[in-house]
């Protein structure tokens, strides 16, 4: 294997000047000679676009899934995660902008130290998360492949904010994905974090029905808590799929925006509009009794039942309801 530094991008293009273009995801950075992208992960050396994030990792930890939050996946199962010093969003409310929006000590971690590192815990599944690991795009490229080829399962926890191509060609690779989907305003994106939304509701459709699919929103009041922009989310995943489950996760002043954290009423709220379209919708950042547990969307029975982030399956066998037997839509469980 190469240098990591000298690990080669597998999208760009030379602009002519010595100056490149990174084609990775929508905001396509142009880049002259030493300078570094906006997610911290690409660089122009010598008229070549490197990798320079490959194999670095800001953290190495066991987690339980439901933290990701991935609830109808393997849900009481143990995850090794990872993700890189690296966004290419710019979110004023960045919940973890001290390793995404900022430079992080790191360590490097092999494809095969990942492997290994998850059998000797017995960990199922791998996890690329924390921060945007679609910006480690060629180390995850061969990790998520190193993990398949040993039958552990891949997890992404993303923002999908990519290009269709190079999502294309990693989404066969991925079992289960999150994806944070953080307003249906394209204005949002654009003034709050400096993306877009199209590309990432297009990848969202992409992943469905061919992963396992989780959605996340992060509730910000005055910015997108209006009861269109909820019911605006829930209808665009009912068009999808009505099983897809979608976590309202409450925020917490952090980084550049001071607003004051999420009223749980507001969640209620946001998750009573969504239950109108979605079979499964949680509250996630908040202790709600009620708002966390998997309940049988046919006949109402307990199916999990989760108390900080732990899930204890309690009325499901291969995945059915064992009071009204119907299928629950719920993998590994």
């Amino acid at each position: 294997m190469a240098p990591r530094q000298q690990v080669e991008a597998l999208y760009w293009k030379q602009k002519g000047d010595g100056a490149v273009q990174c084609d990775l995801c929508p905001i396509h950075c142009s880049l002259k000679e030493g300078k570094t992208g906006v997610c911290m992960a690409k660089k122009n050396i010598g008229g070549r676009l490197i990798a320079t994030t490959y194999g670095l990792t800001v953290a190495f930890n066991y987690d339980p899934i439901e933290k990701k939050p991935l609830y109808h996946f393997r849900p009481g199962t143990s995850i090794l995660s990872l993700g890189p010093n690296a966004c290419n969003l710019a979110c004023g409310f960045c919940q973890n902008f001290h390793i995404s929006q900022k430079q992080a000590p790191t360590q490097n971690i092999t494809p095969e130290l990942v492997v290994a590192s998850a059998s000797a815990d017995n960990c199922g599944s791998v996890a690329y998360t924390y921060t945007e690991p679609l910006m480690w795009y060629e180390y995850l490229l061969d990790t998520a492949q190193v993990v398949r080829d040993a039958g552990l399962k891949n997890v992404l926890v993303t923002n999908a904010h990519l290009e269709p191509e190079p999502f294309d060609r990693l989404l066969p690779l991925i079992d289960a994905l999150n994806v944070d989907i953080k307003s249906m305003d394209g204005s949002f994106y654009k003034k709050i974090c400096r993306g877009k939304l199209a590309p990432v509701l297009r990848n969202v459709e992409k992943a469905v029905g061919k992963a396992h699919v989780e959605i996340t929103n992060l509730v910000i009041p005055g910015l997108n808590d209006t009861d269109g922009n909820l019911d605006s989310l829930a209808k665009f995943l009912a068009g999808l799929d009505t099983f897809i489950p979608l976590h309202f996760s409450r925020y917490h002043p952090m980084y550049k925006l001071d607003t004051p954290p999420t009223p749980v009423e507001t969640l209620l709220r946001a998750a009573e509009i969504a239950r109108q379209r979605l079979k499964y919708v949680f509250v996630g950042n908040v202790d709600v009794p009620g708002y966390n547990d998997t309940l049988c969307p046919f006949c109402g029975a307990m199916l999990i039942s989760r108390k900080h982030y732990i899930g204890v399956t309690v009325g499901l066998k291969n995945g059915h309801c064992l009071k009204c037997g119907k299928d629950a839509r719920i993998t590994g469980a």
